[in-house]
């Protein structure tokens, strides 16, 4: 093995090891995504987006889903305004493509994405429910999200196991576009 190889499977054993250690301090996997979410300090502005769009029954009986979830600090960092601006918007197309390029179907865990990101050479590809991609791929021991705009994300805590899917925690807000 080359050593970028050797980075990428150091990685990925560094990374399985800790999303297991993670999983120890989930909220209730017997609670929806809608229902843990809306129980967490510091998600309140994602609540606040999906209660915007409507989207709560779906994420409370549908799945399973991904939501890769940006914290409230997130939210701030990339407008505050801006997003009380798509929340309090009529027309909230914006606002649905924005929080439906957060989630994949499907049960997505780290170990998923790391096995992913294996088989493509240190980078994998996922689609969003919003019809677009996410790119993943390893900074040091993170995860990495990157839009088609070039903006990243690291996934901060992993592995939030729901009864209709999984949370992983973002430091950023991705998009699906430029907005």
């Amino acid at each position: 093995m080359n050593p970028p190889q050797l980075r990428v499977l150091f990685s990925c054993f560094f990374l399985l090891t800790f999303c297991i250690s993670a999983q120890d301090s989930a909220p209730s996997e017997a609670k929806s995504i809608t229902q843990n979410t809306s129980e967490s300090d510091h998600h309140k502005t994602l609540l606040a987006a999906v209660k915007a769009t409507e989207m709560e029954d779906i994420l409370d009986k549908s799945g399973p889903f991904t939501v890769f979830a940006p914290s409230d600090a997130a939210f701030a960092k990339f407008s505050n305004k801006k997003m009380q601006q798509l929340i309090n918007s009529k027309d909230k197309s914006d606002l649905k493509s924005l929080l439906t390029y957060h989630i994949v179907a499907g049960n997505l865990t780290a170990s998923n994405i790391l096995k992913a990101m294996c088989r493509g050479k240190g980078k994998a590809s996922f689609t969003t429910i919003q019809g677009k991609k996410l790119v993943a791929h390893m900074e040091g021991y993170d995860i990495v999200l990157t839009d088609p705009v070039g903006n990243t994300a690291r996934i901060t805590v992993a592995d939030v196991n729901q009864k209709n899917g999984v949370i992983h925690e973002i430091d950023s807000v991705i998009l699906p576009s430029q907005m």
